[in-house]
């Protein structure tokens, strides 16, 4: 007779099987709940850089690297061309004002001076010769004059004494009328006399002025030509120092080329190259400083150059009360630009952080000093000692401020 057999409801292997499946799930729930929860690293204290957040004064500034160079630098272009003939100083020569540099020589110019001084010497002979001959005229004309005056007087004569010898009946009316007219022509021809004359003088005045105004004219070309001439010796325009002369002799210079310059030694100017990230920010009359041992210097920004080459611009600087004693041509300063006045803010001193967190977010130790944790942060200005902070932390607080580069995505420093 068969027997039914009852099946088992939960066999050994089944058991095995389901158990086995729970801990799978509950691994992947532990997994699971691990990636969600805080990352930690263990950090060793000494390889951390901890400071203190402060409130404090704080002025933006950029650092800028500035070579000293002489106020004012004046160019020797040369005026006229020509060929070096002599040197009268070596170059670094400390010059006075209208001292000699060099000479050329330029026969060209030399021919062109003595034909203008020829034209010269030649019209004022002409103008000479033209006065004479009109002082000469003129007093042929005089002479005809004092003539005509001497006639008048007799036919006036003659006149006045026939009017009265015909008013008593001596003489004849036709002798008095002969009379008459004798004076009257002579007194028309004294009129037209004194007319030629006027009309002479006038007439000579033009012509003198005329052959004035030409000799002055060739005068003045010959002044201009001599001056030209005498811009061959080249000489110092200002007091200074001469510096990058460039010329020998038996060399042949054009004109507008430049031989050197002068330093005018007066006083310094800091000329400064700056980013141009920087450039609608610097104007002049901002300030920076320069530390020499235990002096502090202030200079001013005098002019901007606002053409950026190679990613950076120009400025000149100045110092505003007194300059360094011991501050020489060609020498390096180290100078912080002031970008804006002093003010109280929250700070953190600059670290490597900021790299890898652009300012968002900083890891902030515990009061107990053994952990750190990550926490955002907003900064505002900056300078090469401080972030301002706007958000995110009290005075008081530690930050981890060295570079973030090995913590990954790590949420929780342990501090060892």
């Amino acid at each position: 007779m068969d027997r039914i057999i009852e099946k088992k409801k939960w066999p050994p292997k089944k058991i095995a099987m389901i158990a086995g499946g729970g801990l799978g799930i509950l691994l992947i729930i532990f997994i699971i709940f691990s990636t969600f929860g805080k990352s930690r690293l263990n950090v060793e204290s000494e390889r951390m850089t901890i400071a203190a957040v402060k409130r404090d004064n704080f002025r933006e500034f950029i650092p800028v690297t500035g070579i000293i160079q002489p106020v004012s630098t004046i160019y020797l272009d040369l005026r006229e061309g020509g060929r070096v003939e002599e040197i009268f100083v070596e170059d670094g020569a400390v010059m006075k004002k209208g001292q000699p540099i060099l000479r050329l020589s330029n026969t060209d110019l030399e021919l062109s001076l003595t034909t203008q001084e020829t034209s010269v010497y030649n019209l004022l002979a002409q103008m000479q010769i033209a006065q004479n001959g009109a002082r000469q005229n003129t007093i042929s004309k005089l002479t005809q004059s004092v003539d005509v005056e001497s006639q008048l007087i007799e036919a006036k004569r003659v006149y006045e004494m026939n009017k009265k010898l015909l008013n008593s009946s001596v003489i004849a009316k036709q002798e008095f009328q002969e009379s008459e007219n004798i004076y009257k022509a002579v007194l028309e021809k004294k009129k037209l006399m004194d007319e030629i004359l006027k009309q002479d003088s006038i007439a000579s005045d033009q012509q003198f002025a005329q052959a004035a105004q030409s000799y002055q004219g060739a005068k003045n070309g010959l002044e201009l030509m001599r001056r030209k001439f005498s811009d061959l010796t080249v000489c110092a325009p200002v007091d200074g120092q001469l510096t990058s002369l460039d010329a020998e002799i038996g060399q042949s210079k054009n004109k507008g080329e430049r031989i050197g310059q002068i330093d005018v030694l007066s006083g310094f100017k800091v000329r400064v190259d700056v980013d141009e990230h920087y450039i609608s920010r610097i104007y002049a009359g901002l300030e920076g400083i320069y530390k020499q041992a235990d002096s502090t210097y202030t200079l001013v920004i005098k002019k901007v150059y606002t053409q950026v080459t190679g990613g950076r611009f120009a400025v000149d600087m100045v110092f505003k009360d007194k300059a360094p004693e011991s501050i020489r041509r060609g020498q390096s300063l180290q100078i912080r630009i002031a970008l804006s006045d002093e003010t109280e803010a929250l700070l953190i001193p600059r670290g490597g952080f900021y790299q890898q967190t652009g300012g968002n977010w900083i890891f902030k130790v515990s009061k107990d000093g053994n952990k750190a944790y990550r926490i955002p942060i907003r900064i505002g200005r900056q300078n090469p000692d401080f972030y301002e902070v706007l958000e995110g932390l009290e005075p008081g607080d530690k930050v981890v401020v060295n570079s973030y580069e090995n913590y990954g995505d790590i949420q929780e420093l342990v501090i060892k």
